[in-house]
């Protein structure tokens, strides 16, 4: 079954935040049919480790404002490849070197890509 249209709902506040702050390279990969414990992740990039938080905390405001709960955060501390859980989807924003390095977009492969509006700028 394909990810829920409020999960893909979600994925695409969280990319519209992302891109605000200038992150790069924005994707939302629909795992409803690998994983049971989430429909979508959103992956993006930054910078630097300042960059990062600040798309992070864009991200966290416009889902906030939207209804959804941050069930949990990891990576924070480090910023260099921070995980925002809302259960329905993930986001990973990640440093374009930590990005490179752990491929999620190559692991994942097999899933299909949420299409992302015009809008929404996903190169830099």
């Amino acid at each position: 079954m394909p990810a829920l249209q409020s999960a893909i709902d979600s994925a695409l506040i969280a990319a519209r935040a992302a891109a605000e702050k200038l992150a790069t390279d924005i994707v939302i990969i629909d795992v409803s049919e690998q994983l049971v414990i989430t429909d979508c992740f959103v992956l993006c990039s930054g910078a630097n480790e300042l960059q990062v938080r600040g798309i992070v905390n864009a991200i966290e405001e416009a889902l906030h404002v939207a209804g959804e709960k941050r069930l949990r955060k990891e990576g924070a501390s480090e910023a260099t490849w921070i995980l925002i859980d809302y259960g329905d989807i993930v986001v990973h924003v990640q440093l374009a070197e930590e990005r490179i390095h752990y491929a999620l977009e190559r692991l994942w492969k097999d899933c299909p890509l949420i299409e992302l509006p015009s809008s929404i700028n996903t190169e830099r």
